[in-house]
């Protein structure tokens, strides 16, 4: 898994993946998104279009790192995901918890 990291103002970081995120590489993402949250009133939008695969591993990275921002009056959103991704994220019920949207410019407007 590829990831690169673009920072647009007001303190808001773009996080690309591309790739598999897995168990092999989940450990990447975390430590990327928890450099990234550990900002006062972090907003980080993980763009997953380029994602080809995510396993639970992965979905727990993004979980965590969502819950820590929000802890720190942030948040992370999600955006571009696959349709299977998004049908795992409804089958788990985390549709309700994780903010979605369809592209990043979306999950940047605020």
């Amino acid at each position: 898994m590829q990831v690169s990291v673009a920072h647009h103002p007001p303190n808001t970081a773009v996080l690309v993946l591309r790739g598999s995120l897995d168990i092999d590489t989940a450990p990447a993402l975390k430590a990327n998104l928890n450099r990234l949250v550990e900002r006062p009133s972090p907003r980080v939008v993980v763009d997953l279009s380029g994602l080809d695969f995510c396993d639970s591993m992965g979905v727990g990275v993004l979980v965590t790192a969502h819950g820590r921002a929000q802890e720190r009056g942030g948040w992370v959103r999600l955006a571009a995901p696959s349709g299977f991704l998004s049908r795992l994220l409804t089958t788990l019920g985390l549709t309700d918890y994780l903010s979605l949207h369809p592209d990043v410019d979306t999950a940047l407007a605020d």
